[in-house]
């Protein structure tokens, strides 16, 4: 199946697509302030320059969407018909710098934690999930 547009208009639209303040990092972001966290945004000293960054918790935020870094819930799942073999290997480059940031991050001490654009639907288990990552206590372990 070949594109709708014509390369020019294609390059339009995809030059429009933002890399930061978008709507699921901004949902973030006012959760975070509404639990009385301070941040900083898009910390470009830090491997993957990550969308928030909570320094005195040592905490670093990726906020994905789905399809783009090839979450496996539905919308992270589809695949264009168009151009298949581009957006493929589009999704598994940036699988790969995803995991070479937070391994990065992982190694100078950070914390880092991903939360998907299909989370974003839940207010409620967001707003908890992010409470649990602010408790003094947490240190980034899990149990289980």
């Amino acid at each position: 199946m070949s594109d709708v547009y014509p390369v020019e208009k294609r390059s339009a639209v995809m030059r429009r697509v933002k890399g930061r303040d978008t709507t699921p990092e901004l949902k973030v972001r006012r959760a975070l302030t509404a639990l009385g966290a301070r941040y900083r945004l898009h910390r470009k000293d830090l491997p993957g320059t990550p969308d928030i960054v909570l320094p005195g918790r040592r905490l670093a935020l990726f906020v994905h969407g789905c399809f783009w870094h090839g979450h496996d819930c539905a919308r992270g799942a589809r695949v264009p018909k168009g151009n298949r073999d581009y957006w493929v290997a589009k999704v598994a480059r940036n699988r790969a710098r995803d995991a070479w940031s937070r391994s990065a991050l992982d190694a100078a001490g950070w914390r880092v934690e991903v939360v998907w654009e299909c989370e974003l639907k839940d207010a409620a288990g967001l707003r908890e999930r992010l409470a649990e990552l602010l408790s003094p206590g947490n240190t980034g372990e899990r149990a289980g």
